[in-house]
């Protein structure tokens, strides 16, 4: 799996665990909210998707995960022929460090956003 985390077993620290299934859920539930109606216009997407990454930001920093630095990236495109690369480098602990991703698309943009968990001793 990405980031070197085994399935089901979310990256821990000695703080407590990232809860992965919370912030999989918060995501969802952004994500979905902000663009189930919404059709593809540039501003306004460019406007949703920092708005997406605020909202989850706040919601997973209120979970009060000790010792974890919470990154959020979202993105929002149009559907057609296109195609989107995204690529990015870090450090990376699989041990302690872990993410979440959530994909959304209707009948004209996808969204997807993604939280780093990045353990901080």
């Amino acid at each position: 799996m990405e980031g070197g985390e085994t399935p089901g077993e979310p990256g821990t620290g000695p703080g407590g665990r990232f809860p992965v299934a919370a912030v999989d859920e918060i995501l969802r539930e952004e994500v979905e909210s902000a663009m189930r109606e919404r059709r593809y216009e540039p501003g306004p997407c460019r406007q949703a998707a920092r708005d997406i990454a605020e909202a989850v930001k706040a919601r997973v920093k209120a979970l009060a995960v000790p010792r974890y630095k919470v990154v959020v990236v979202a993105h929002v495109g149009q559907l057609g022929e296109q195609s989107l690369q995204v690529g990015s480098r870090c450090l990376w602990d699989p041990e302690s460090d872990t993410f979440s991703s959530y994909v959304f698309t209707n009948t004209s943009l996808f969204a997807v956003a993604n939280v780093y968990g990045v353990y901080f001793e």
